[in-house]
């Protein structure tokens, strides 16, 4: 499955929306995506899953690019 991770750069400053960034994981459950993201120093805000038309939709984007994690 394919999940859209919303998240901050940083932990220790405060969620701005502005700031919020995205990035495409391929995963078993949202509880991987976790897993595999914790090494890096971010702030995830929401994690998304992406399926049917909205998974094409994203896929339709220029910025879709699956993270290598």
């Amino acid at each position: 499955m394919i999940y859209k991770v919303y998240y901050q750069e940083s932990k220790t400053q405060v969620p701005v929306r502005e700031n919020t960034q995205t990035m495409y994981v391929e995963a078993a459950s949202p509880r991987e995506v976790r897993k595999k993201l914790q090494s890096r120093a971010f702030n995830i805000e929401f994690i998304q899953q992406l399926e049917g038309e909205h998974l094409e939709y994203e896929q339709a984007s220029e910025y879709f690019e699956l993270e290598q994690v």
